[in-house]
């Protein structure tokens, strides 16, 4: 095999392969990035039986054949290799050969026939804009949990019905959600499909396409081996789903109520950033608020203590409660709006902490962006 290619355009296409590789694999044959030339240019590909990542470029094809070589260490000499065309051919004692100006690079080449087949997705999909959904992801993914000991909580919940497509996550301490448009077709139906996404291959997938126009969403397999496939162009990112229930967390959305604050969002975000300084981790912040604003109140350890308060415009009755202020900040960064509304809810139980529900403050158009926040028990 021999080839030429513009060193940008594959520096860029081996990057976006090897993004969804883990950072240490059990299977040393699975750090490999599988390269075909052909006719047709050059495809490059990554598995690891849970994600894959292909993309297709242009480039000049002298032989044709197909590699596999260590994606991370090709990546990093691609990104530091000279402002010239990159040439790489098979050498004569089956090592990799790879030359741009000066710069020659011997690296050994992986048993391509032990390399697991890339998945193929042909099931229904659809369209959707890529800047909405890569801000969905971004306003959703951060709620899902990081403990493999519940996986299906390690996952964004993809919901389609209809003409819309939700994305919601939790980790049992907060809950959110973000609708946006989704285009299926003429084969759009009422019927909801679902997708259990893993958080992480889901915000790569949104950091990647953000800029891509649409991508096309395509749900394929059955049983333990479903797949979810996002593609924009020549990149195609497809992911095993996680098998699971998703809680049923849709339900603990309230409807909207009379008694909520309408505060700047930039203002609470740097006020609570200030006054958290002083709380010991874990720690729930303060928050009152009252027709005279919402005053934070922290105290840690070495004697050490804070207060702030921002403006705030109160509907309903004085309310205190604690919550955790990288919980609260990380919703706020989410809301998108120069003002948020936090309602406070009601729950039959006495004994039990109603949870507090952020969104944006628009007028007149629905919420798409919806996070549910669980207040913490304050020691009095």
């Amino acid at each position: 095999m021999k080839f030429h290619v513009n060193r940008d355009v594959f520096s860029e296409a081996v990057s976006f392969v090897v993004k969804l590789l883990p950072q240490r694999n059990p299977q040393p044959i699975l750090a490999g990035v599988l390269i075909e030339a052909s006719e047709d240019g050059l495809s490059l590909a990554a598995f690891d039986y849970e994600a894959s990542a292909r993309t297709t470029i242009e480039a000049t094809v002298d032989e044709p054949g197909t590699i596999l070589v260590h994606g991370r260490l090709l990546s990093e000499i691609a990104s530091r290799l000279p402002n010239a065309p990159i040439q790489i051919e098979v050498g004569e004692d089956d090592g990799i050969v790879l030359t741009c100006g000066s710069a020659r690079f011997t690296l050994a080449s992986m048993p391509v026939q032990e390399y697991p087949a890339i998945p193929e997705v042909s099931g229904e999909s659809g369209l959707v804009q890529a800047e909405d959904f890569a801000t969905a992801i971004a306003q959703v993914a951060f709620a899902a949990s990081r403990d493999d000991v519940t996986p299906v909580l390690t996952g964004v919940q993809l919901e389609v019905a209809g003409n819309e497509l939700s994305l919601v996550a939790t980790d049992r301490y907060r809950v959110a959600l973000r609708d946006v448009k989704f285009d299926g077709g003429g084969v759009a139906s009422e019927e909801s499909t679902t997708a259990l996404v893993p958080a992480r291959t889901l915000t790569e997938v949104g950091k990647t396409f953000a800029h891509s126009g649409d991508i096309q969403i395509a749900f394929s397999g059955s049983g333990d081996r479903e797949i979810i496939a996002f593609t924009a162009g020549n990149k195609t990112v497809t992911s095993l789903l996680i098998k699971g229930n998703f809680p049923p967390v849709r339900r603990l959305f309230p409807e909207q109520t009379d008694h909520y604050a309408v505060v700047n969002t930039a203002e609470l975000a740097e006020a609570v950033r200030r006054v958290a300084l002083v709380l010991d981790r874990s720690a729930p912040l303060r928050f009152t608020f009252t027709e005279d604003g919402v005053s934070m109140d922290a105290s840690g350890t070495e004697q050490a203590r804070a207060t702030e308060s921002v403006d705030a415009t109160l509907t309903g009755e004085d309310v205190t409660l604690g919550l955790n202020p990288q919980y609260l900040l990380e919703a706020l960064g989410a809301v998108k709006s120069e003002f948020a509304r936090i309602t406070f809810t009601s729950s039959d139980n006495a004994n039990k902490l109603s949870p507090v529900l952020i969104t944006p403050q628009t007028s007149g158009t629905p919420e798409s962006f919806k996070y549910l926040l669980q207040p913490n028990l304050l020691l009095r």
